[in-house]
């Protein structure tokens, strides 16, 4: 198995890297989150992989964090998920908020991930549940989800800012106040005030 790439970033997208080892390059799929972590072209970067051998073809997957190559592993175990939508899973939420909401039994939040029904997210908080304590997190893995934080960081998103700018902002906004009763809309608000300054 390759477990890791360790050479130069030649090509990148949201979905996809190659990565020069030694003359050779490599294609990866990767996550929305692990594309926002990669260096400028033609800079050296590692990636843990995983390779997933199907009966007519072979594809690489490659993670920034070790963290998030395992949970990779936990959601392509649940029947009905598999390497693409786990890799969908992974580019809409941190590995770091996506264990925070099985933790907590947010089935809500886990509904809102593509592809995720209601019946597929029952089933991941039955199958993981006991297993996602065991999961050592990396650096660089999330704000901590409620539902609301979650909104709002989808809500810049969609109006174009990067992932990573979504949630310092998100989490700059909720930092710089006391309301507990703090509503969506005041979220969104404030976090746009915080982008915009910047």
């Amino acid at each position: 198995m390759i477990s890791h790439l360790s050479g130069f970033l030649i090509f990148k997208t949201p979905t996809d890297a190659v990565i020069e080892c030694n003359g050779v390059g490599y294609q990866v799929n990767i996550s929305l989150n692990t594309s926002n972590r990669l260096p400028d072209l033609n800079e050296k970067v590692t990636l843990n992989t995983l390779l997933i051998h199907r009966e007519d073809t072979m594809q690489l997957y490659g993670f920034y964090d070790k963290s998030e190559r395992e949970m990779f592993i936990l959601l392509t175990s649940i029947s009905g998920i598999g390497p693409k939508s786990a890799i969908g899973i992974l580019s809409s939420i941190t590995v770091g908020d996506l264990k925070f909401a099985i933790e907590k039994g947010n089935i809500f939040l886990l509904k809102k991930m593509p592809g995720i029904g209601t019946k597929t997210a029952e089933r991941l908080l039955v199958e993981l549940k006991d297993k996602i304590g065991k999961l050592k997190l990396e650096s660089n893995v999330g704000v901590g989800f409620d539902d609301k934080v979650f909104d709002a960081i989808a809500a810049l998103v969609t109006l174009g800012y990067s992932r990573a700018v979504a949630e310092k902002a998100v989490k700059k906004a909720i930092s710089n106040t006391k309301d507990i009763k703090l509503e969506l809309e005041d979220i969104i608000r404030l976090a746009l005030k915080y982008v915009l300054s910047n």
